[in-house]
Parts: structure tokens; C-alpha cells; sequence
């Protein structure tokens, strides 16, 4: 694709634009680097002209992902806040923005911070707002900027409380639009039945200080003993949700004619849909789902889900389907026994909620064959904080010098470990970096 293509993942705004010779991936011994001249350097990843281990993100892929979840949502009429902490990187947001998403979901104070920062004006917190600094600050920044929405969530009368009292002593010229969080048994937050959370939503339309914008819910984390008991459990309750929104609908307690029913990670977002669109309010209803991890897919977590997906509606993914767009390389270090390889890439380079999965392989060489896959029984199978222990069958083509791409399963928790990224073409070169603010 051309550099003109890739402007959405260029982020040139009121934060940080610019690559340190000392940042992680990008080559020492130069100068300051604006991001708007990465392309300009011509950089190659098989040319070894980045120092490795580096996470690079595959541009078609983005794109293509991107795009995947846009005609989604919008065959199905819902809006998008994709989950911002998956990537927190401004570019991406950019991207995901002008694929017409309706805002950005974050969940702590310094993530709104940075979306704030980066010019975003409809914020989702997926999170209650706690202690008074955090909820100050959103306050100050409602204050500061009329066009500015911040929604957030409560899930008990303390936390009304508590929120009301902070805005009334800074003087509550701004209502603070909130929604009830439900939640289940043994999960995290949230209200536990639906008489619960009717009654925080009556203290939020008492109060002169907060506005009730909806419901929301998060169904990602649902795990049961089998997929038919999950799905069953996922099932149940978004209809908890929907209860809770039908109560404060026919008591007319929410604020607004335009309700908000949020829910919908990245694994169960079809049934989000199919639930929350068949709530009937009597308001006008916006189904908001926030799916984070789809704009780099994985090679694990989520490979598997879309796996369950296509066998729930083999329909949505019958074109252009989410694929992985981010791995991170590195060398083969040393073949100090037998079947084991060590890699220069640990727990501080690479998330490990699995473990990662080597699945291309590259021996640096001036005819810059294009890199090999490698067979299954290349498995990762421990990390140090900066080496990983790699099991290879005794007919592994890998030597010491050789490069590994390693597909990553959960993308929040590799992301987490890179201020900069860059992202590639067909060709492994580099077309961009984007810049993260973890």
C-alpha cells in the first residue's frame, strides 16, 4: 500500500510524534526521528536494519481488520467504541475513528487522559470512576470543553454517592452521564440481580449531579465447563442486561431519548447484537459494542473464539475475515543442547497468557528469500524476563542468527510492553511506527 494509504497510522498530534534513538525496535545511534519520516528511511525487518526483538504490526492486515468489523457493524446497525487499552496507541484509534466508529472506550483516568489528548470528544469508560482526583479530573475536563462527552459506569449507591458529592463541590454545571453496570456471580464488577441495579439507577435520576445515559455489561469473561454451558451463560446474561434497561425504561429514569446497551468484547459480540437489538424500549436504542483486540486479531485467544464464531454464523466470516496482525521477532541466540533453541525475546517483550507461537522463520542473507513457516512442533515453552526457551524437533532447520516471528496470543498484554511499534508491508518493509502511551 502506499504511504498515502497508511496516513491513519501516522499520529502526529498533541502527544509525542517523534522515535528516540533509546526507544525499544528502533535502531540506536541517530537522532530524534518524527514519525512522519519512518517511511523515508526505508527500513527492511528481514534486512536486519531494526534491532530485534521489535513487534511489528502487518498494515494489510490492520486495514483489512478494520474494515471487517465497520461492514459488520453497520450490516447489523450498531455503533462501535473499540476498546482502546488493547493498543492505546493514538494511531490506531485514528484508524479505527475514520472507520466510523462512534467513539473510544478506555478504562482508567490516564487513559482518558490520552484520549483527551488526542483529540478524541466521545469517550466510553468501561470502568467506574473512583476517588476524587479521577473524578475531578473528568469533571474539569466536561467543564473545560462543552463538545467533550465522557460516559462512565457505577454499579452501587456508595459510588452515586460519591460522585455526586465531588461534582457538587465543584459546582455540578455539567451532569456526568453514567450507565448501571451489570454484572454475575463470581465475575467482576457489577450489579448481581437486576433489583440491584434498578435501585443504583433511581439514585443516579435523583441526582441533580449525574444523568442516566443506559446499561452496560461485560459478557467476555464468561467461562463455563463446556461451549454449550458458556454460550448459555453469555445468553442469560445479556437478558439480565436488557431486563435491567426494560425496568429503568418503564420508570422513565433514563436521561436521554437515546439509550445506551453496551457489552460486546471481542468474543461474543454476535450475541451482544442479536440481544441488545431485540430489547424494544421504548426510547430509541444504540446497541454499543466495544471490541478492542479485533484490529490485530491473534494468533491464539482470539483465533480460537473466531473459530467458535464461524461455527455460530459461518456467514460472518465468509469474507474477509479478521487475520493476525502482530508478532514480534527475534534471534535464535543459542543451540546450547539438543532439541532447544534460545530466543532474545522474554515475559518483558511478549505477553504470555499462552505462550507465544513461532510461526516464520528468516535467515538473513543478501537474496532476502522470504521467510518460511515454521512446523508445529516448534514450541515455545518458558520465558525469562529476556530469553524464551524454544523445544525444536531434531530436523529444525534453525541455527544461531536465524530471526523467528512469534505469533502472540492476547494482544493487551504484548502492546503493553512497547512504546513503538512498527508497521510492515508485504515486502517487510516499513511503512510506519505508531507510538504507544501505556
Amino acid at each position: 500500500m502506499s504511504g498515502a494509504e497508511q496516513t491513519p497510522l501516522r499520529f502526529d498530534g498533541d502527544l509525542s510524534g517523534t522515535l528516540m534513538p533509546w526507544d525499544k525496535g528502533v535502531p540506536g545511534g541517530g537522532g530524534p526521528i518524527p514519525l512522519a519520516d519512518v517511511a523515508g528511511k526505508r527500513w527492511n525487518l528481514l534486512r536486519e536494519d531494526l534491532p530485534l526483538p521489535v513487534a511489528v504490526l502487518d498494515g494489510e492486515s490492520l486495514e483489512r481488520n478494520s474494515r471487517w468489523m465497520r461492514s459488520f457493524a453497520a450490516e447489523h446497525g450498531v455503533a462501535l467504541a473499540p476498546h482502546g487499552k488493547t493498543t492505546l496507541a493514538p494511531a490506531l484509534f485514528d484508524l479505527q475513528m475514520r472507520d466510523g466508529a462512534w467513539g473510544i472506550t478506555v478504562s482508567t483516568p490516564h487513559q482518558i487522559a490520552v484520549a483527551v489528548a488526542a483529540g478524541h470528544r466521545r469517550i466510553f469508560v468501561a470502568n467506574q470512576l473512583i476517588g476524587r482526583s479521577g473524578i475531578a479530573y473528568v469533571l474539569d475536563q466536561l467543564e473545560r470543553d462543552p463538545e467533550l462527552a465522557i460516559y462512565s459506569l457505577v454499579d452501587s449507591l456508595d459510588l452515586v454517592t460519591q460522585l455526586a458529592a465531588v461534582a457538587a463541590g465543584k459546582g455540578g454545571r455539567r451532569a456526568l452521564p453514567v450507565l448501571v453496570e451489570m454484572g454475575f456471580e463470581g465475575g467482576r464488577t457489577g450489579c448481581r440481580t437486576v433489583e440491584q441495579g434498578l435501585a443504583v439507577a433511581r439514585a443516579v435520576a435523583a441526582s441533580p449531579y449525574l444523568e442516566l445515559a443506559g446499561v452496560e455489561g461485560f459478557e467476555g469473561i464468561i467461562r463455563k465447563a463446556d461451549l454449550e454451558s458458556t454460550l448459555d451463560a453469555v445468553n442469560a446474561f445479556l437478558g439480565q442486561v436488557v431486563m435491567l434497561a426494560q425496568a429503568c425504561d418503564r420508570e422513565g429514569l433514563f436521561a436521554s431519548d437515546d439509550v445506551l446497551l453496551s457489552a460486546g468484547g471481542s468474543g461474543f459480540f454476535d450475541l451482544v447484537v442479536t440481544a441488545f437489538n431485540a430489547a424494544r424500549l421504548e426510547r430509541r436504542t444504540t446497541t454499543l459494542l466495544r471490541s478492542g483486540c479485533y484490529i490485530t486479531h491473534d494468533s491464539g485467544l482470539y483465533t480460537f473464539l473466531f473459530s467458535l464464531l464461524n461455527m455460530r454464523a459461518p456467514e460472518l466470516l465468509a469474507e474477509d475475515a479478521p487475520s493476525p496482525a502482530l508478532r514480534v521477532w527475534a534471534y535464535v541466540q543459542s543451540m546450547p543442547e539438543p532439541g532447544r533453541a534460545i530466543v532474545t525475546m522474554g515475559k518483558r517483550d511478549v505477553g504470555f497468557d499462552e505462550m507465544p507461537k513461532p510461526e516464520l522463520w528468516h535467515r538473513p542473507s543478501a537474496d532476502m528469500s522470504a521467510p518460511q513457516a515454521l512446523t508445529p512442533d516448534h514450541q515455545v515453552i518458558a520465558l525469562n524476563d529476556q530469553h524464551g526457551f524454544l523445544d525444536i524437533p531434531h530436523e529444525s532447520p534453525l541455527r544461531v542468527g536465524d530471526m523467528i516471528g512469534f505469533g502472540i496470543s492476547h494482544p493487551c498484554l504484548t502492546f503493553d510492553k512497547w512504546r513503538v511499534l512498527h508497521v510492515i508491508d508485504g515486502a517487510f518493509d516499513v511503512i510506519g511506527s505508531i507510538r504507544t502511551y501505556f
